[in-house]
């Protein structure tokens, strides 16, 4: 059963040797983070599911040791999802799973076992719910630490260029985010989060799966648009 969820932006930027001399813009967002990761480990899992997206269809699991690099952004900076448990030495993290490995590895995460899950963002909600349902039955408590952007279209100077929906839908994402409500998650605008090049939506709504029935209330503790693309960050509990 889903006993706690947090929900946090997955830039590469959040890591400060990634965002060297423009650290500090993004400090009020990591220290959300770790507010949030903070309300995961007061729940007293007794398994974390990290769920991010990717590129390919997904979803595929990383168990956990599984190892993640950010040299692809020329830092000599290596990350490991949870302890070293003997993961495939060939495998390695996304980089949505490797900024969670960085935030958990950052906050001295020890409090239960944990394990990816990489979800493409073109799956279908009612997938996505199914997924979700069946992560929160994997034991008896269970939490989430749920990563993906809004909007990359918020600014002119965005990945994805101004695009006047983009506000009004990061700002509905942020209300059911903030209010754990379940339904207005499931009912998100595939296309229309395509269109905006919203990152988070396929695992939100893996989000909403597993807290059907959960009976859960929500909290926003951080909402911007550095960079011209939407940040959020909440917690379930």
């Amino acid at each position: 059963m889903l006993v706690a969820a947090a929900v946090c932006p997955c830039p590469p930027l959040l890591v400060p040797d990634v965002a060297a001399g423009a650290a500090p813009e993004l400090d009020a967002a990591r220290a959300a983070c770790t507010d949030a990761l903070g309300v995961l480990a007061a729940a007293r899992p007794g398994r974390l599911v990290v769920v991010g997206p990717v590129e390919s269809a997904g979803p595929e699991s990383y168990p956990e040791g599984t190892r993640g690099s950010f040299r692809g952004f020329g830092v000599d900076l290596d990350v490991r999802l949870g302890r070293d448990d003997g993961a495939p030495a060939d495998q390695r993290l996304p980089y949505s799973l490797a900024v969670a490995a960085w935030l958990l590895g950052r906050t001295g995460w020890s409090d239960a076992p944990v394990e990816g899950l990489g979800v493409g963002d073109r799956l279908e909600p009612e997938r996505c719910g199914r997924i979700g349902r069946d992560l929160a039955s994997r034991a008896e408590r269970v939490a989430l630490l749920v990563m993906g952007d809004a909007s990359a279209c918020r600014t002119l100077k965005a990945p994805g260029y101004l695009d006047e929906r983009a506000a009004p839908f990061d700002a509905e994402a942020a209300r059911a985010l903030g209010t754990a409500d379940v339904a207005a998650l499931t009912a998100l605008d595939t296309g229309l989060a395509r269109e905006l090049k919203v990152s988070g939506r396929a695992t939100w709504q893996v989000l909403a799966g597993a807290a059907e029935g959960a009976d859960l209330g929500g909290s926003l503790l951080y909402e911007d648009a550095p960079y011209g693309v939407g940040y959020l960050v909440a917690t379930w509990s």
